[in-house]
């Protein structure tokens, strides 16, 4: 392996994929609401790769929508949110233990295509900015190879 193979398959010296159980060491969400399963590819906060598994039996499928369950957006978006969030934290660059993670802002943000259980949805998140204990990451959820979603956002990390 090179040198840069070395960063996709380690995180802080954590080494990758890193599980749900540690996910949720570095975020503060819980079932129903933790959005992301795993991260299966990270670079820093420069790039990382995130999973969620969609499965039936999540609560929002009970009322959206009955018959034809489709997995809400701004779940879609949460999950991106928490996927580069988990990175902040787990590569060290969030300089100290997180506190807790602030969503800030969502730009341009694009639905292509639904998300329906047995999707396996990818999180491809890429740091487009940083300042202090913020960033901004582009975001692309893609299930199968196919975009089905994508937005800019922005994110706080506070430690003390």
């Amino acid at each position: 392996m090179t040198t840069s193979d070395d960063n996709l398959t380690k995180a802080g010296g954590q080494p990758l994929p890193i599980e749900v159980t540690t996910l949720m060491r570095y975020l503060p969400h819980r079932y129903p609401f933790l959005m992301v399963d795993r991260i299966v590819s990270m670079d820093g906060t420069a790039y990382v790769v995130g999973i969620k598994n969609v499965t039936f039996n999540e609560p929002h499928f009970m009322g959206h929508f009955p018959g034809q369950p489709v997995m809400p957006g701004v779940l879609i978006i949460e999950g991106m949110a928490q996927t580069a969030g988990a990175a902040c934290v787990a590569s060290g660059e969030a300089g100290g233990e997180a506190k807790i993670v602030y969503f800030m802002t969502i730009d341009k943000c694009k639905f292509r295509k639904p998300v329906i259980p047995g999707d396996r949805v990818e999180y491809h998140m890429r740091r487009i900015n940083r300042r202090r204990n913020m960033w901004w990451f582009k975001a692309e959820a893609k299930v199968d190879g196919q975009l089905v979603a994508e937005a800019e956002l922005g994110a706080m990390i506070v430690t003390e």
